[in-house]
């Protein structure tokens, strides 16, 4: 019983860095920011290139990432994973100029693009139905955590020792988990013989990442410049990186607590509907925020955190439950091309609108758009998933045969 315990926590923790690990490079580029800005001498709204780099690779490598993930199995995966990020922030740590730290930031794209197909995966052959909602928000909070640790730990460590010890940190906890995935993933290799070849995304998929592109646009551009604009508002530097720390802990929250109340649900697409409206509120609040009026960087913080966060989690538990959207890994890798496409594309839309107009309001209001463009497309979904009801597998019956309890 022990032993299973054991099992069963070292499994979850395993899930949670394999999302947190490949995603700190954006919540690590936007807290030390400032810093690099400073030492490389670069304009701020160059940071928005530096997360495009890493997540562009990320978009193009997802749309075969999943049918990689089955080929190869669950376990050689992971430690694809935990050993790209360890190269990326070994990288980063050595560079001296700005175009490297563009090259070094892209080898993360090859983790990001394999971190949702291969824990996805692995929850739908290791943890029984019941259970899956509640790991899939568990898992998806590792990317929070991220943030949480970016927003506190590593502008104190790039003060005292330099920005480039703070990404060097990384490297030997992503080695670590790098040697422990035979610990993790099954001994068995779960990797097909099949053509190594990409389905076409069905309706409802395309439906979904629509969704996704949408939020990953607003969300990647709110992490890469909400503490360069709360320094431009009059906010100590040191206190503008805990505005991501704040928003981790949100985010935690919103994955662990929203995943299972929308496996609950009947459509979580109205759920997503609820939270990216509520998102779109907290980014005109934060664009009201000046040098005499913080609080208003706080609750744009925790509102984005606990609303836009969590839809992501969502999405995600919805391509485990139902099979109407496709096979888990394959799908899981299309959901990803299109929230890694709105990731790369957000931070320099920003930037560029900022630069053109000659202010951040007009990009702030760019976000809040896309995010109604967002609902919209949720309403869309949820309509489409009404009309397909009748002939959709019922939720939580996928991969049932290929369950082993955890």
């Amino acid at each position: 019983m022990a032993k299973s315990l054991f099992a069963a926590i070292w499994f979850r923790i395993v899930l949670v860095f394999a999302m947190a690990l490949p995603m700190l490079v954006l919540y690590a580029i936007s807290t030390l920011g400032p810093f690099l800005v400073r030492d490389l001498r670069f304009e701020a709204e160059l940071l928005g290139y530096l997360v495009m780099s890493a997540f562009g690779i990320a978009a193009i490598l997802s749309l075969w990432a999943g049918a990689f993930v089955d080929r190869i199995g669950t376990r050689q995966a992971l430690a694809v994973l935990f050993f790209a990020v360890a190269l990326a922030f070994a990288l980063i740590a050595t560079v001296e100029d700005y175009y490297s730290l563009v090259a070094a930031a892209a080898i993360c794209g090859v983790a990001q693009a394999l971190a949702n197909p291969v824990t996805n995966l692995l929850i739908a052959q290791h943890v029984s139905p019941e259970k899956k909602a509640t790991v899939v928000g568990l898992k998806q909070s590792g990317v929070q955590l991220a943030a949480l640790f970016a927003g506190l730990v590593l502008p104190a460590i790039a003060t005292q020792y330099g920005w480039h010890a703070a990404f060097g940190i990384v490297v030997p906890v992503a080695i670590l988990f790098g040697i422990m995935t035979p610990f993790i993933a099954s001994r068995k290799p779960w990797g097909t013989r099949k053509a190594f070849r990409v389905p076409p995304p069905n309706v409802l998929l395309l439906r979904l990442m629509a969704i996704q592109f949408c939020v990953g646009i607003a969300l990647s551009a709110f992490v890469t410049f909400l503490p360069t604009f709360a320094v431009r508002q009059g906010m100590p530097l040191s206190t503008a990186g805990s505005l991501i720390a704040v928003f981790g802990v949100m985010g935690i929250l919103s994955r662990i607590t929203l995943t299972p109340l929308g496996a609950r649900m009947r459509d979580e697409s109205l759920l997503l509907i609820v939270l990216i409206a509520i998102a779109a509120c907290a980014l005109a609040v934060t664009m009201r925020a000046n040098v005499d009026s913080h609080w208003y960087l706080w609750a744009g913080a925790v509102g984005m955190g606990l609303t836009a966060v969590g839809t992501n989690a969502i999405a995600m538990s919805m391509l485990i439950r139902d099979t109407a959207f496709g096979p888990v890994a394959t799908a899981s890798g299309f959901v990803s091309v299109a929230f890694f496409g709105g990731f790369a594309s957000g931070p320099p839309l920003y930037g560029g609108f900022s630069n053109y107009f000659g202010n951040s309001r007009s990009s702030w209001g760019l976000l809040i758009g896309v995010l109604l463009c967002g609902c919209l497309m949720a309403l869309g979904l949820a309509s489409a998933r009404r009309r397909k009801a009748p002939t959709s597998a019922p939720a939580g019956a996928v991969h049932r045969a290929t369950t082993a309890k955890v």
